[in-house]
């Protein structure tokens, strides 16, 4: 096939004229391929600056320090009340004047009080919460595939169904083509 265009002489002027012709088409209808190649780009760099924005870079030293912070009342709660029934064994008269002295704050700073508190550990609790809400989500795995169930085995028919057959010439087929 070449041999022709060699002898003739126009084998590189028609490849040259057939380039011209694709770059010219393409000025005036755009490539349909490197069009599709270029909004694939455009989206993966998008979707790379989302991600690279939205990334978690995982808590600091004073995030650290103030976790640990905040692990702290819990256990001073449950030690000062053992503190508490340590000290009413050893000195109960001490102990007494110190609960009088409780028993004369009000009421509604008693309620001040465990709002701050039940606050304090909800906020906390609800701030773990949604962390843990917040990490992505496992990707699921593929299932495994599994090989295409056989087909059902033909029905045979019984002594009842061939006495219905003989009087229902569609039955008797159905019957004869499952029996093949």
């Amino acid at each position: 096939m070449g041999l022709i265009g060699k002898l003739i002489g126009v084998g590189d002027a028609v490849t040259a004229v057939g380039t011209s012709a694709t770059g010219l088409a393409e000025v005036f209808t755009p490539n349909a391929t490197k069009k599709m190649e270029l909004a694939a780009q455009s989206y993966a760099a998008v979707v790379g600056e989302a991600g690279a924005e939205f990334q978690s870079v995982g808590p600091g030293r004073f995030d650290r320090f103030v976790n640990g912070l905040n692990r702290l009342p819990r256990p001073l709660l449950a030690l000062g009340t053992l503190a508490l029934f340590s000290y009413a064994m050893a000195d109960p008269a001490g102990f007494s004047l110190r609960m009088a002295g409780l028993a004369t704050v009000p009421e509604p700073l008693w309620w001040l009080l465990g709002a701050i508190v039940s606050f304090y550990f909800g906020a906390r609790e609800a701030h773990y919460f949604r962390m843990d809400r917040a990490a992505p989500a496992p990707t699921p795995q593929p299932l495994p595939t599994q090989p295409p169930a056989k087909p059902p085995l033909p029905l045979a028919p019984s002594a009842d169904a061939a006495a219905i057959a003989a009087d229902n010439p569609a039955l008797a087929e159905f019957f004869a083509r499952q029996s093949r």
